[in-house]
């Protein structure tokens, strides 16, 4: 008893962001389904891919670890915070006897069961537990797991640890989602409380970015919405404040009515267009593609539904200001804007947090002359608003900051669109 009033002491010791953190997903808008997701830890810099039904399990590194150093991902404990009932998840290390516990904060034990445990996935049912913080003891003969419980509960009855499945599918340990398409499993990764995650929950054509700061078990909803371009190319899209974004540059290569925009590679030609065209950074599609989009003038861009996907359009400079002043303002925005690591953006990359999911990149620009600039340091982006017969407005993030700027038409820059 001694041993187990140590283990409570520390376990109740650390705040409630001890416990790992169960994230689960679904879809709304135009799709009800979650296909895939990807989950990137922008803070750590690692990244997961599960399927719309797994469950991610968000694992602390604490300073308390079980016998035998097994990992918490060996004890789940879900939903937590419970109201009604919870679910306890065990993978015992190896079959026999084993005793489930569940003790309050002050050391009282609540409930015990006996129950012998096969060397896969089984699941106990608990009810009947009132408002408060718990713990909940799994010990076999040469192996101890242990978990911390929240309960909203209001109940006053008995409280009641039931068996409730041998799950010998649900082994997440041998799982194979190619080979069990569609069956739920339980995907860890690794956390630290602050941490931020980006969600890209995507469904057939429709694929919607979400970022969180997750501190309990929660439900990430992903608001599918349609984003397709006149070449077919389907786009992430992000929810900023009140206004909905793509999270990458547009690609297209046509006109929403299909005509094809002029693909310029020479540079005096470019110089004199008045006008839509496009180009490749360096004319070169296949280094730059995939990751900044194409160069456009502002001819190409004026008419700001004519090159939008539907129900799409070209943001104004009155709709950039939204976006910046609710993000803090021109100092800072960038920042938030911006996709973290150095990837794309010069080491070290300092500030930038993408804590919107708008993941902005620098794809630099194409001026008078035709020559390229600026890759890899500065990202630049059209607005619909002109500025008199020559210039047109454009934003450019560097550093952490969001500036406005006018130049002449013919200079090409990447474009967002934002949602009508």
């Amino acid at each position: 008893m001694k041993k187990l009033l140590v283990l409570i002491t520390v376990f109740f010791s650390i705040e409630a962001n001890a416990q790992n953190y169960l994230i689960s997903f679904a879809g709304t808008g135009a799709s009800g389904s979650v296909s895939s997701v990807r989950v990137e830890n922008l803070t750590a810099g690692t990244s997961a891919t599960l399927t719309g039904v797994d469950i991610l399990n968000l694992t602390f590194s604490t300073s308390i670890s079980s016998i035998e150093n097994k990992q918490t991902s060996e004890l789940k404990i879900y939903p937590n915070p419970m109201t009604d009932n919870s679910l306890i998840q065990i993978y015992p290390p190896s079959a026999g006897n084993a005793t489930i516990t569940i003790i309050d904060m002050n050391g009282k034990q609540l409930a015990q069961i006996q129950s012998y445990l096969d060397n896969y996935l089984q699941e106990f049912l608990i009810s009947g537990i009132k408002t408060g913080a718990y713990l909940i003891s799994v010990k076999g003969k040469t192996w101890q797991y242990a978990g911390k419980l929240l309960s909203k509960g209001i109940s006053n009855g008995t409280i009641s640890i039931k068996k409730v499945s041998y799950n010998i599918l649900a082994d997440h340990k041998k799982l194979s989602k190619t080979d069990h398409k569609g069956t739920q499993t339980t995907v860890d990764m690794a956390f630290t409380s602050g941490d931020r995650l980006k969600f890209t929950g995507i469904s057939g054509n429709y694929s919607t970015v979400v970022t969180d700061i997750p501190t309990s078990d929660k439900l990430i909803t992903f608001n599918f919405i349609a984003c397709t371009d006149a070449d077919n190319n389907n786009y992430p899209v992000v929810e900023i404040g009140t206004q909905i974004w793509m999270a990458e540059n547009l690609k297209t290569t046509k006109y929403l009515n299909g005509n094809s925009i002029s693909n310029v590679t020479d540079d005096e030609s470019w110089g004199a267009l008045t006008s839509g065209a496009y180009c490749w950074y360096n004319n070169d599609k296949v280094t730059y593609n995939p990751s900044y989009g194409p160069l456009y003038n502002y001819y190409a861009v004026y008419d700001s539904r004519k090159i939008a996907p539907v129900g799409w359009h070209v943001p104004t400079n009155a709709e950039w200001t939204t976006l910046v002043n609710y993000l803090g303002g021109v100092s800072i925005a960038g920042g938030k804007l911006k996709e973290c690591g150095s990837s794309h953006w010069p080491d070290p990359n300092t500030n930038a947090t993408n804590e919107t999911g708008f993941t902005a990149v620098p794809g630099g620009y194409r001026w008078y002359y035709g020559m390229f600039e600026a890759i890899g340091v500065t990202g630049f982006w059209w607005t619909s608003s002109s500025s008199g017969l020559s210039q047109a407005t454009y934003r450019k993030i560097i550093g952490i900051s969001v500036i406005q700027g006018y130049s002449d038409k013919y200079y090409g820059y990447s474009v967002r669109c934002v949602r009508d």
